[in-house]
């Protein structure tokens, strides 16, 4: 029967920890196209319909709310030009964050929803405890220290139910999308996306207040207030939000890589770094009260700094990323999975562009999408063995691993030649599989086949015969 295993195949091992492709033969042959797609039994408060629905309705009411209490503030005018002007770093900083995501990129969904909640409830959560702690603190000093207690809930009081929102993204993200966050890059992206949002809704308010400010004094268009608060909001400091919710993304990356078994450092860990996000938070907003150039001093030798480190790290983790890719999918090449360049050129990005090129040109839109989606997959096939190997791994692990073959297998006949033709020139004469030397399978395109073809056949290494030192150990039984 397609896609079943047979005889002694049936056997499920001790723990989730081994391979499927370390147990002989693996498939006699893979289903149709249409979709073999592992879907777990879930209970119902798990059903992904229902979050879905429950999360898209609390974000549909928390937009419309922040907008009415934004709308009321600025007045209509100041409103629209406020949106217009905010809108303008978006789409740099989405792309930057897009950019760091580019070896395992999260799903559009992830970062929508990210963004939204930054954008909605997380601002409305803000906006609405700011206000009442505010008032509380005016209403418990005298009206000369007035001025005081603004900057004391500026330094103290925002930063902590600010980040407090924003971390409320990351936190559900990183509990129901666990598939999604692997390491640092994953908190970062996630983090910054999510204070993206925040930082623009927050724009449109202090934007849209000094366009109607400076109406209230009778100039006409946008004038000195307006264009202060420009200046220093959208052009000096796009980053800074984003920045102060990366430490919070920091740490739950780092989390993400804990066995969970170690429970003390997967909650520590995310606190210190949102504690840390505060801090940094609180130290900007001081920083706008301080004397002459006292904010151009914090800007200067604190921000910027902690800004480059940042920058660096999320490099540094990425390259790890691209690591992590080699060492892990030439146990896959092995078994006979990829072809022998092909861990090589998954873990180069340039090789990764070249392939998607050369299907694009070769084969149009739809050869180029079948890449895309290889090295997707084998990238995630990639991470799944990572977290089996920390120990991370849920008990799906094994169906998990069969679905990620089973889709790479489908899409070979298109990928495999392109990632060939993509890969630096190795040092040996690897074997390309059943295309040799590289030709793209007639017809390229949007009319190829992917009909399953047969597998590799069941000789050493890909059975039980395969010599043990040949690929990595399975989880758990490291040398």
């Amino acid at each position: 029967m397609a896609g079943r295993p047979t005889g002694d195949q049936v056997q499920q091992p001790a723990q989730f920890a081994v391979p499927a492709y370390e147990r002989r033969p693996r498939f006699e042959a893979v289903p149709a196209p249409s979709g073999w797609h592992y879907k777990p039994r879930r209970a119902l408060w798990e059903n992904k319909a229902l979050r879905a629905t429950a999360l898209i309705m609390l974000l549909a009411l928390s937009g419309l709310v922040i907008l009415a209490l934004v709308r009321e503030q600025t007045g209509t005018e100041g409103f629209l030009v406020g949106l217009g002007l905010a809108v303008l770093p978006v789409p740099l900083l989405v792309a930057a964050f897009r950019w760091m995501d580019r070896v395992e990129p999260k799903p559009w969904r992830d970062l929508g929803f990210a963004f939204t909640w930054g954008a909605c409830a997380a601002t409305l959560v803000a906006l609405l405890a700011n206000g009442f702690a505010t008032k509380w603190l005016l209403n418990t000093v005298d009206a000369a220290q007035h001025a005081d207690a603004n900057t004391w809930g500026a330094t103290f009081v925002a930063p902590v139910v600010e980040e407090s929102a924003k971390a409320a993204a990351v936190l559900l993200l990183f509990l129901f999308r666990r598939r999604d966050f692997n390491g640092i890059v994953d908190g970062v992206v996630i983090a910054g996306i999510t204070a993206t949002g925040f930082a623009f809704t927050e724009n449109i308010l202090y934007l849209g207040n000094a366009f109607a400010s400076d109406q209230n004094f009778g100039y006409s268009g946008m004038q000195s207030t307006t264009m202060a608060t420009f200046f220093i909001r959208v052009l000096m400091s796009p980053f800074a939000h984003p920045l102060f919710t990366s430490m919070t993304g920091i740490g739950f990356g780092l989390a993400a890589t804990f066995a969970p078994r170690r429970r003390v450092p997967r909650v520590v860990v995310p606190l210190a770094a949102l504690l840390t996000a505060m801090v940094l938070h609180g130290v900007w907003n001081g920083a706008s009260a301080l004397p002459g150039f006292g904010f151009l001093v914090v800007y200067g030798l604190f921000m910027v700094p902690v800004f480059g480190v940042l920058t660096w790290l999320t490099v540094w983790s990425r390259q790890n990323e691209l690591r992590t890719i080699r060492t892990h999918l030439p146990a896959y090449q092995a078994a006979g999975w990829l072809t022998p360049p092909e861990p090589i050129a998954l873990s180069s990005i340039r090789a990764r562009g070249i392939a998607r090129h050369l299907a694009r040109r070769t084969g149009g839109p739809e050869a180029a999408r079948a890449v895309t989606e290889y090295i997707s997959f084998a990238t995630s096939l990639a991470f799944l063995r990572q977290r089996a190997y920390r120990g991370t791994a849920g008990p799906d692990f094994t169906a998990r691993e069969q679905e990620l073959l089973h889709h790479l297998w489908q899409r070979k006949p298109i990928a495999q030649p392109a990632l060939t033709h993509a890969t630096p020139q190795p040092p040996w004469q690897p074997q390309y599989g059943p295309y040799g030397p590289y030709e793209p399978p007639a017809p390229y395109g949007p009319q190829a086949s992917h009909a399953p073809q047969a597998p590799y056949s069941p000789q050493p290494p890909y059975g039980t015969h395969a010599p043990y030192g040949a690929y990595p150990p399975p989880p758990g039984q490291q040398r």
